[in-house]
């Protein structure tokens, strides 16, 4: 890919990441299996990191990251901080400022609303989780009366 066409490429990605970010108030918008990491962001007064799985899925195979760069296939199974991450660990071996925008572009990651919980956002297993949460709340109140 020439220079010119990479170059394009790079700003089209940072304009559209800065026009989702572009205010407090805006809700934080999740597409179907991105991740929301909050294990140390608000304690350390930052927003949540929305991670958009399938953006990195369409353009690397899975072992790159699960298998490659040490990402467990659990939830909350990593224990990422920016430490490592400097380190070039985990998101660090390509947010690099070479492969992918480099980790001085904060507000690109820590996107999302505080108090977001840790989760993967609008997915089918998380819609479901909640029906029957809610179908079990309800038993038991009815058992309680």
């Amino acid at each position: 890919m020439n220079f010119r066409l990479s170059t394009i490429m790079l700003a089209a990605t940072i304009l559209g990441a800065m026009l989702a970010f572009n205010t407090e108030s805006q809700q934080a918008q999740a597409e179907y299996a991105d991740v929301v990491l909050n294990e140390y962001s608000e304690d350390a007064g930052m927003r949540p990191v929305v991670f958009p799985h399938w953006f990195h899925r369409i353009r690397y195979r899975c072992k790159v990251c699960h298998g490659d760069l040490g990402f467990q296939f659990k939830a909350g199974g990593n224990d990422i901080n920016m430490v490592k991450i400097i380190d070039g660990q985990y998101c660090g071996a390509c947010h690099d400022g070479d492969v992918a925008w480099s980790i001085e572009n904060c507000e690109l990651c820590h996107s999302g609303m505080p108090d977001t919980p840790t989760q993967v956002h609008h997915s089918t297993v998380s819609q479901l989780a909640g029906k029957l949460r809610e179908a079990s709340e309800a038993k038991e109140k009815e058992a309680e009366e």
